[in-house]
């Protein structure tokens, strides 16, 4: 009856992940956090387990005759409903792309493809790439793309450091996007989460950001949302000399990361944010938010909370979030987006991944090459509505009505958010 711990350990495990990542577990405590990083993994790289963490062992376990007992027999028939399972979560994600177009039709209107600007659809992708998701998951550096590792933004030593990804011919005029990275404003690092989205952006010619901050429990906020805005204070001083045009900046981020970009885009220029450097600005052109807190930030109250600043003439947001995160739930977000809806005149995209956890911008997976496609072409519509507002602005100061009138009010009723599929 006894099967070869060898072979059963990968195949226990892999089904342990499966079922974690098919119906995460919120609590105790110690199984959450196996759920979480379980369930994670193989949530996003179905593929790969399937591949070389299930069948490389179990033809290996074949070809050493290993498989010469009932529980050898029993081990593969758990690996065999272990595999059905996984071609469930991956017939999930394969279904992101169809939900997040919707998403797209619905924040940005049915016709938001055809009124992108010609140069800048040039390039946009409508398929995943899938060799990259097949053979390289995890392998997030682009040939293209030259990182500038180390850079300081403030005199906080290693916490006040960013690097700068662009690409390596340098073309001038180039975009911007500045990400900050998660971690409950306690933990992570810069060069960590939304690698494949910096990664491509740069390899299309943007020049990408990524900055640590001030970390709890030494800091408390606001000290993280002055670091972010001393970034992109930073970037508009700077980010010529990587070949940017910083008119047209996104600010993004992840988790803690994303609430903090929440937060600096609704309160742009605001010099009670900005001290030493009130006259700075730091507006951006929209803000893109993944997997993000929405509250306030622990107890600071009510004021701590994106929502408490959106204004009519809040920027245009992109906000994914999975309907299985079981660190910041779905809700949240949901709220989140209906809140911009009803208060702001911009676009808000808000695409709702289903299935998917938190922290799924790790990995170059089939869910996350969409949110990245769909960043990839939120931008460009933003951008290009941008642009055409900045040419045709009125000499008038009232910047809420031009807000209103130029900024993207929906083309269709406002509405609260609805689940994506």
């Amino acid at each position: 009856m006894n099967a070869p711990i060898g072979y059963l350990i990968p195949v226990v495990l892999g089904a342990l992940g499966t079922l974690f990542a098919l119906a995460p577990v919120r609590r105790p405590r110690p199984l959450a956090g196996l759920s979480y990083y379980l369930g994670l993994a193989v949530n996003e790289l179905p593929f790969f387990v399937a591949v070389y963490w299930l069948g490389a062992p179990t033809a290996l376990a074949f070809a050493q005759g290993d498989i010469d007992s009932a529980g050898g027999w029993a081990a593969v028939a758990l690996a065999a409903v272990t595999v059905s399972g996984l071609a469930v979560v991956a017939q999930r994600a394969r279904g992101e792309r169809d939900r997040i177009e919707r998403a797209m039709a619905e924040g940005l209107g049915t016709g938001w493809r055809a009124a992108i600007d010609a140069d800048l659809a040039e390039g946009l992708r409508r398929r995943p790439p899938l060799a990259r998701i097949l053979l390289l998951p995890v392998f997030r550096r682009r040939r293209d793309v030259r990182r500038v590792a180390g850079l300081a933004y403030g005199d906080a030593g290693r916490r006040n450091l960013l690097d700068v990804y662009h690409h390596r011919a340098r073309p001038s005029g180039a975009p911007v996007l500045i990400h900050v990275h998660g971690g409950g404003y306690s933990g992570g690092r810069k060069n960590s989460q939304s690698l494949p989205l910096i990664y491509r952006l740069a390899g299309r010619g943007w020049v990408c950001v990524s900055a640590n901050y001030r970390l709890r429990p030494e800091f408390q906020h606001p000290d993280h949302l002055i670091d972010l805005k001393k970034v992109i204070a930073w970037v508009r001083e700077h980010a010529h000399e990587y070949g940017a045009d910083p008119a047209t900046l996104f600010v993004a981020g992840s988790s803690a990361g994303g609430h903090m970009a929440a937060l600096a885009a609704l309160t742009r220029s605001d010099p009670a944010f900005q001290p030493g450097f009130e006259d700075a600005d730091t507006s951006v052109t929209g803000a893109i938010c993944l997997n993000s807190w929405y509250r306030s930030y622990y107890d600071q109250g009510p004021e701590s909370a994106p929502g408490s600043h959106i204004t009519a003439d809040a920027p245009p947001f992109f906000l994914a979030h999975g309907d299985k995160d079981t660190l910041v739930p779905v809700e949240h977000a949901r709220h989140f987006a209906g809140q911009l809806r009803r208060n702001s005149a911009a676009p808000v995209v808000y695409a709702e991944l289903k299935g998917g956890h938190h922290a799924f911008d790790l990995f170059h997976s089939l869910r996350f090459e969409a949110v990245v496609d769909a960043v990839e072409a939120f931008t460009a519509r933003v951008a290009g509505r941008a642009a055409a507002g900045r040419a045709a602005a009125p000499a008038a100061e009232d910047r809420m009505a031009y807000a209103r009138a130029h900024v993207g009010v929906p083309l269709h009723p406002v509405r609260g958010p609805r689940r994506a599929g």
